[in-house]
């Protein structure tokens, strides 16, 4: 039981630091362009990620069920997860760097499930059908995604702002910008709606998968009835009370901002005017949205930093602050790898520890 505490609690840390360390996918946009001040912004975004993480589970139910065998999976193996999800937030935070906090739970669990197997590579759910139909596993869930998500932001960003250029070519520059500062709330808002629809079911999900572990090992069964709320008949459940708190975590944590990543996305990637962040945010959340639907465990900041930078094309190619790019596309690359890594480690050492 005390186990399962520190995992709690390691997740809802996970989850505050993702509401921080994401913030920027939701407002970085609207900032720069000035439409809103950081403060308005932050609680216009925190607002919207409480409401779009009440709205679904299917992100939940892949992180829980879909990606490794759950029948492996113990208490050591998502603290591990979370530990080192942790970690990678806080480092690519402190650089300023919009890393995928998806992706950093993801490898996080991959690697600490291989070291719960010793070494085990078939306990990752490569790619498989489930009872429904549809395809899950890291291959169509994630992977896949992973690649063909940013190229979808990039050249739907694009697409999206020229037409609204063919569209606004005869407007002058100042209604426009009249028009998609008023325009920029409403996408401001769907794109922090689809940062809590997508992003806050991962803990969810990691949550839900601890309560399965706990209820299979029989950690739970002498609790007394008050504590019942913790048995689940089924892994596929996820509890009320755990997209509440996931929720209201996330909130919190969107709430308290993240300013050196807001630096990177809102200014330092490509000079913005609320036209393009309208163009920006619309395209991402729309992406982000369809996603969550299907249970793809998306990542907002891929998404996004791609919409952005397809907008930011369509100005000119050199636009693009291609260092800063480059370093975003480098913390993207490392993200998997590293925290698999840490996973493992983490595993390992805290298998060590109790013994």
């Amino acid at each position: 039981m005390t186990l399962f505490l520190l995992v709690l609690l390691a997740a809802l840390v996970f989850e505050y630091i993702n509401g921080f360390h994401d913030t920027a996918n939701a407002i970085a946009t609207v900032v720069s362009t000035k439409v809103l001040t950081p403060r308005q912004a932050v609680i216009w975004a925190a607002f919207w990620n409480l409401v779009g993480a009440m709205a679904g589970t299917a992100v939940a139910k892949t992180i829980s069920g879909g990606l490794v065998e759950s029948g492996v999976v113990t208490m050591t193996t998502i603290l591990a997860a979370l530990l080192s999800a942790i970690v990678w937030n806080l480092i690519t935070w402190w650089l300023g760097l919009p890393s995928s906090s998806s992706h950093a739970l993801i490898g996080g669990l991959c690697g600490s499930a291989l070291a719960t197997a010793q070494g085990n590579w078939g306990v990752l759910i490569w790619s498989q059908v489930d009872k429904k139909g549809s395809a899950v596993g890291l291959w169509p869930k994630v992977v896949l995604p992973m690649f063909t998500s940013p190229l979808i932001g990039f050249f739907a960003g694009a697409l999206l702002m020229w037409f609204l250029t063919i569209c606004l070519r005869k407007t002058t520059p100042r209604l426009v910008g009249m028009i998609f500062g008023k325009a920029q709330l409403l996408s401001a808002g769907f794109m922090g709606y689809g940062h809590g629809h997508n992003d806050a079911q991962k803990t969810m999900g990691i949550i839900t998968l601890s309560l399965a572990t706990g209820t299979a090992s029989g950690a739970f069964a002498n609790l007394p009835d008050a504590l019942g709320f913790l048995r689940l008949s089924s892994s596929a459940d996820i509890p009320v009370w755990v997209k509440v708190t996931c929720a209201l975590i996330m909130a919190a944590g969107t709430a308290a901002g993240g300013w050196r990543i807001i630096r990177t996305m809102g200014h330092k990637m490509v000079k913005l005017q609320p036209v393009h962040g309208f163009a920006a945010e619309t395209t991402a959340a729309a992406v982000i949205h369809g996603a969550s639907e299907i249970g793809v465990p998306l990542s907002t900041t891929h998404i996004i930093s791609t919409s952005i930078m397809g907008v930011g094309a369509t100005k000119r190619l050199s636009a693009l602050k291609w260092g800063v790019v480059e370093r975003i596309l480098w913390a993207w690359v490392l993200t998997l790898p590293v925290t698999g890594l840490l996973g493992y480690a983490l595993e390992r050492l805290l298998h060590s520890s109790a013994k």
